[in-house]
Parts: structure tokens; sequence; C-alpha cells
């Protein structure tokens, strides 16, 4: 690839190796720095603001890290892949020929938009081909201005994967002369920053979430005498349906507490707009759920949703949040469920991490979906999501009434049954998480 040239300027040179060992030097000295502050802060990480700083000084440490590798890149040459839990993938570059409709990346960049290395390289007529429609007028602009106007390009899009998967990636570029004045080419550096964006997403969300929903010692010591009607403790006022509702779909959901009187607080649920009229719903207990726990799930709820929200799919999503709470003093998620559910196929995708898997009751019968990753609903199925509270014989008992819950008006009307079925249910004592997604015509 030739080496690019400004409209106003030669293209800088690179930096010396040793020029870069300083930067390397510098950067690891700051990262450093932060580790001993953030150790110097650890008493204060008692309280919700006390960690949601800690989080963000995690977020600072991965962001140093992942520079360092950088500047070792430059210094080294082209790393083979991205170090696990990097926050930054790689970095991919491009160069487009205007006079002969050529195109030259590198091969970081078929990896990035998930392209076979052997297959020709887009041109930039092709290339909002695999931009997110909405997008695509970013991507023009920035084009255009500059190709036209000489202007540097700075700005993010996302593109589509072959794979469905959706990616934010960060363009850098500038138009290349040629011996004239005239733009001969333009040269672009695409770095994939989802993983990045994301968990900034997922710190904003939740520092928004503790400033919108603060809770109070009475509100908390209300959450374990609620009744077992669905009353959600103090961290589900997140929740917005059933309300709004979600396109093909009729939710409820609802808090059983302990009856053993054993702590509490751990457990989440929850259903956001993806893409479209897609839906995610999950559920889910997070290990440690105690009193010092007792906002956690509101903003594993936030770093969930940022997840979702840009693209990472219901298989990827165990892992991305394990990772992203490794950053964090948040305690790990000990088992939840996520499904995907898009309403004009009426297609139900779903992962798990430990133990609860979804009850689906159809036509008087009621089976877990344990085993698959895929489901096609039908008009009336009850689909059943629940946190490990739940115990083998809770479950027996729920899917001997499926006669009842197939003939459910509403998901209110099953939620009503599954806590009345667990009332009676001997031997139930743990606090468990429900959600309840009804399919509509």
């Amino acid at each position: 690839m030739s080496s690019p040239l400004s409209a106003d300027r030669p293209a800088a040179q690179p930096p010396g190796r040793g020029s870069v060992e300083a930067l390397i030097s510098q950067a690891r000295r700051l990262r450093g720095d932060v580790d001993a502050v953030r150790r110097d802060s650890e008493d204060d990480g008692t309280d919700a603001r006390g960690r949601w700083q800690r989080a963000l000084y995690d977020l600072a440490l991965h962001q140093l890290s992942d520079l360092d590798e950088h500047l070792a890149q430059l210094r080294d040459g082209p790393a083979p892949a991205p170090r696990p839990g990097s926050l930054l993938s790689r970095v991919g570059s491009a160069e487009w020929n205007l006079l002969t409709d050529e195109a030259e990346w590198s091969g970081e960049l078929f990896q990035i938009l998930g392209r076979d290395p052997a297959s020709v390289p887009l041109s930039l007529d092709e290339l909002p081909s695999v931009v997110l429609a909405e997008d695509r007028p970013k991507l023009t602009a920035m084009v255009t201005g500059c190709l036209v106007d000489a202007r540097p390009i700075d700005g993010e899009f996302r593109i589509v994967r072959p794979d469905d998967t959706v990616r934010t990636v960060h363009m850098m570029g500038e138009p290349v002369l040629d011996a004239d004045g005239s733009t001969a080419s333009m040269w672009a550096v695409l770095r994939d920053v989802s993983e990045l964006r994301r968990s900034q997403r997922a710190v904003s969300e939740t520092r928004d979430s503790l400033r919108r929903h603060p809770l109070s010692a009475g509100s908390e010591r209300r959450a374990a005498v609620e009744p077992r009607e669905a009353v959600p403790p103090p961290w589900h006022g997140l929740l917005r349906f059933p309300h709004l509702g979600r396109p093909g779909l009729d939710l409820a959901a609802a808090y059983l507490p302990s009856t053993a009187h054993a702590p509490g607080g751990g457990g989440w649920y929850d259903a956001c707009p993806l893409g479209g009229d897609e839906t995610l719903l999950s559920v889910g207990d997070l290990t440690r759920p105690d009193a010092e726990t007792a906002q956690a799930p509101a903003l594993l709820i936030g770093a969930l949703r940022g997840l979702a929200r840009a693209g990472t799919r219901p298989a990827q999503l165990p892992d991305g949040l394990a990772r992203l709470l490794e950053a964090t003093t948040l305690p790990p998620v000990r088992g939840a469920v996520y499904c995907a559910y898009r309403p004009d196929t009426r297609t139900l995708t779903w992962a798990h991490a430990g133990r609860p898997a979804p009850l689906l009751f159809r036509r008087g019968t009621g089976r877990g979906l344990a085993g698959q990753a895929e489901a096609t609903l039908e008009a009336g199925d009850l689909l059943l999501l629940h946190t490990g509270g739940l115990g083998p014989a809770a479950v027996r008992h729920l899917l001997a009434l499926a006669p009842r819950l197939t003939e459910a008006d509403s998901a209110q009307d099953g939620v009503r049954i599954v806590t009345e079925g667990i009332c009676e249910c001997p031997g139930q004592e743990a606090a468990a998480c429900l959600l309840v997604a009804r399919v509509t015509p």
C-alpha cells in the first residue's frame, strides 16, 4: 500500500523505535499511577458510588493496557490477534484507488468485517452495503467530505457482519494526492471499537440508574415482605414493561421472596428492545446476594442493556457479561438465561449460563428448552424464564400446570398461576425471579 499524502502536507514519517519506546514507557507509568490511586481508594468502595468509581478505574486500566499493546504493535508490527478480553480490537487499513476503482485491504480489515481474506475487497461504492442502514448517510458524508473537500475522516459507524453480528468501527483517513495535486485515492485506518463502546455505555447507564433510582434502607426492608404477586423489589423500577409492551409479546414478571429469610437481592429480570422489533428477555442470579450487593442487579441490567443494544447476541452474552464484570466490583453471574425474540418470524434464540433453562408451554403441555439454541414459537405459546431459586421439584410442579398455563388469557394470568403453584409446592424456600412472555397473534 502506498504511503498516504494529505491535501496540504506530506504524511508524517513513522516514529523511530526509540520514540515509540518512550511512549510505551509513559503509558506504563500512567497505568501504574492509576493503579496506585485505585488501590488507595479501596476503602471507599463499600457504597454504590464507591463501586461505580472503582468500575471507572478498572475501565481506565483496561484502556491503558490496550494503549500499551497498540504502541507495542506499532513498534513490532501487526500482532496475530488481540489479547483475550481486550476492549480494543485489531486495526485494519485500506486504500481505495479512484482512478482504477480498485481497493487494497490489510488482512486485519477482512477479519474486522468478517469477510473471507480470499475475496475481493469492497470498492467505495460497495462499502455501504455492509454498513447498518441508519449509519450509511454518516459514512457517505465522511467519504464525500474527504474526496471533495479534502477533509480528514474521523468518525464511527456500525457494520453488519455475514453472521448478522453488529460491530462498531472507528474510521480515520485522508485523501492521497497525485503529482498535480488531484485526489488519486483515499487511505483509511479502521478499528473495531465495539467492546470499548459497550463498556462505556454500561458505565454510563449504571451511573444514570444510580441517579434516577436511589435505594433507601426502608425500601429494601419492604422488598422482603412483599406478597407473592408480581410486585417488583425497588431495583426493578428500571423496568417499564408491561405498560409499554413489546411487539408480538405480552409480558409480566414476579419476584418470589425467600420463605426461609435467606439473604436476597441478587436476582433480576428484564426486557429491552434490540434492533427493529426484536426483544431481549433475561433473568438471572448474582453470587453473594447480600445487603452489600443490593444495587448490583440494577447495575448489571444497565451493563446487559449496553451489550445487547451494541449488537451482542444471546449466545455471546454470558462470556461478554462475564468479561465486563471482571473489570468491576460487581459479583459474577451465578446463573442466567438470555432470549432474543423476533416477532416477524416468531423465532426465539437463547443461551444460558448455569442451570436455568426456559420453559415452553403449548397446547396443554410443557417442556424445558434445554439442549436447544433456537425455537419457533406459535401464537398462544407461553414462555417462562426463571432464576435458579426454583428447584427441580418446583419446575416439575410447574410443568404439571401446563393445561392451566396454556389457557391463560394474558401473561399476568400466567404469573398468577405460577406464583400460586409455587406456594403449593412443598420445600420451595429460595427467592426467585420470574418472567412470563405470552406470544400474541
